[in-house]
């Protein structure tokens, strides 16, 4: 069956020859100047032709892929009740970033964010015995999400299409096969796909369960921080990075010395003024932890990440303290921490402040810092956190090589969930005992929006955008270099290689400059090119390969056979 020719004088696309303002990243500049998307509002994304069919692309290679693992297809609905998430605990967990809303009862709704909870009873409905299981159910679907500070097109945006699947099975050893199966697929995918990523080991976050692991699309633009060793196959998101630090050899140290250090709210002023590596110092920062202050102290060359302290305190709220929250506790002192003598204050420390190390830190009081301020001697830990960020060179965890840090684009996630939703839910089945059995489950997901944006920041080069065949919006872009003999030979080859099976954008627009149909030609990235210019009264095109820029010239017949093989 012939396949479809698209012309660009019925096209709706405008491409632009300027990056949009308001553009960061690579993906948000090539997709907008080439007429694949248009914003809507901040994080709102309308996709015009082009971008819907490299979209539905990505979504037929993952759904095809899905189907032949014996996943089965469903859709649920986007507007969800409250209810279902509040009986996990999500309804608050989510935070700011859940979309609520209200129906004209005064009902409470949601939009998806992600669908656990939904899947857990449809399967309590459905599914009575082990019989029934396993079974795999996913489906793609736009997803919600009230990002703060929505940016880099779509890549972090409102509103985004991605494929959730979740399986249920009635043993441990099950899921593992599951996830096992789910992790075969998606290398599956992202191979068909043409993206180049790493699988790394994660944390489940708000997700919950246990094992976890990332797909991660190595990018410029990426938000996600990885690392990966040079010298052996670890490789891990830097939230999952974790340390055994030895204890260190017993010393002496002299007892605490107050030091005059006055404007050094900074570690970095007081390493100045002091002459000494800012690892020497106590960094102690301050939070709040359900509206309860908590210090959390790590060595002055390290910076507590976030995300860590945040999962590792989940489902308590972690935000950082405000001008008002040391107004309202003069005893410390904004700049001037220390454990030391500190009241009313948890302390978390990293364990690299071990007992017996010696530090110089705030003396709790406005310019003075104390050094000889030993752990276990001077002031106790009240539990040991490992959330410091990662530094390039850190050991690795598995070979003692220094580790590499690179940024990435997350394109997958996969989880072993285990009984947290099937607990809240009592999702059991009646087992072969003929005793109720609680089910297991995994969650797993491929950003299908995200992909397409991740194959945009890895493929461009500096003419535009360069998709793989897979995904490509069309096999051929056939370009008029001229006029009436030219665009009569390009319909003529357009015709032909839709009639062999390839999918054709022609450009046949009169009164365009060849030079503009060109530039349009390498910006929107369809992986070959074939012009009917110079040599069009001979029958004689011109075909380029988009990526390596190669071209030779073939006769009609012989360009179809090439294009079709």
């Amino acid at each position: 069956m012939a396949a479809q020719v698209q012309r660009m004088s019925r096209l709706m696309v405008k491409t632009l020859r300027d990056d949009p303002a308001d553009a960061e990243t690579l993906s948000h500049k090539l997709l907008v100047r080439a007429g694949y998307v248009r914003r809507n509002a901040a994080g709102i994304w309308s996709w015009l032709p082009l971008g819907k069919k490299v979209l539905e692309n990505v979504t037929r290679v993952v759904r095809e892929e899905m189907d032949a693992m014996g996943a089965q297809e469903v859709l649920l609905p986007a507007v969800l009740p409250k209810e279902p998430y509040e009986a996990t605990g999500r309804w608050e967990e989510y935070g700011p970033e859940l979309f609520r809303l209200k129906d004209r009862k005064g009902a409470d709704y949601l939009l998806g964010p992600t669908h656990e909870e939904i899947f857990t009873l449809l399967v309590k409905d459905q599914c009575t015995s082990y019989k029934d299981l396993p079974v795999t159910l996913y489906q793609i679907q736009s997803k919600y999400r009230d990002e703060a500070r929505p940016r880099s097109g779509i890549l972090r945006s409102r509103e985004f299409l991605m494929k959730d699947s979740y399986s249920f099975d009635t043993t441990d050893e099950g899921l593992v096969d599951s996830y096992g199966a789910h992790r075969e697929t998606y290398i599956r995918i992202f191979d068909r796909l043409g993206l180049t990523y790493r699988i790394v080991s994660a944390i489940s976050g708000a997700m919950g369960g246990s094992a976890s692991e990332e797909f991660l699309a190595p990018a410029a633009a990426g938000e996600d921080t990885f690392v990966h060793c040079t010298a052996c196959d670890y490789a891990a998101n830097t939230e999952a990075v974790t340390y055994t630090v030895e204890a260190p050899a017993p010393q002496q140290h002299p007892a605490m010395e107050e030091l005059d250090t006055p404007d050094t709210p900074t570690i970095e002023s007081l390493a100045a003024h002091l002459g000494v590596p800012a690892a020497a110092t106590l960094k102690n920062l301050l939070v709040k932890v359900d509206g309860e202050i908590v210090a959390v102290g790590v060595p002055g060359d390290r910076e507590v990440d976030l995300g860590k302290l945040s999962d590792h305190l989940a489902p308590a709220e972690v935000e950082l303290v405000t001008a008002e929250d040391f107004a309202d506790r003069p005893d410390l002192v904004r700049g001037y921490v220390g454990p030391q003598g500190l009241e009313k204050v948890r302390y978390l420390a990293d364990p690299r402040i071990a007992a017996g190390t010696a530090w110089i830190t705030g003396a709790n009081k406005d310019g003075a810092h104390v050094r000889h301020v030993v752990a276990g001697r001077d002031f106790e830990v009240d539990e040991y956190v490992d959330v410091v960020t990662v530094q390039d060179g850190d050991p690795c965890p598995k070979c003692g090589t220094g580790l590499k840090l690179d940024r990435a684009i997350e394109i997958g996630h996969i989880f072993q969930l285990g009984r947290k939703y099937a607990d809240a839910f009592q999702l059991d089945v009646l087992g072969q005992n003929g005793k109720p059995t609680r089910v297991t489950m995994g969650s797993y997901g491929v950003g299908v929006s995200r992909a397409v944006a991740a194959l945009a920041e890895q493929s461009a080069d500096e003419k535009g955008l360069c998709w793989p065949a897979e995904i490509a919006p069309a096999d051929v872009h056939v370009v008029a270099a001229g006029k009436a003999l030219q665009i009569e030979l390009a319909l003529q080859a357009a015709d032909a290689l839709a009639e062999a099976g390839l999918r054709v954008l022609v450009d046949e627009r009169p009164g365009v400059s060849p030079g503009v149909k060109f530039t349009d030609a390498e910006l929107i990235g369809v992986p070959k090119i074939l012009v009917a210019g110079r040599r069009a009264a001979e029958g004689v095109l011109e075909l380029k390969d988009r990526r390596t820029g190669e071209r030779e010239e073939l006769p009609l017949a012989e360009a179809v056979a090439r294009l079709r093989a």
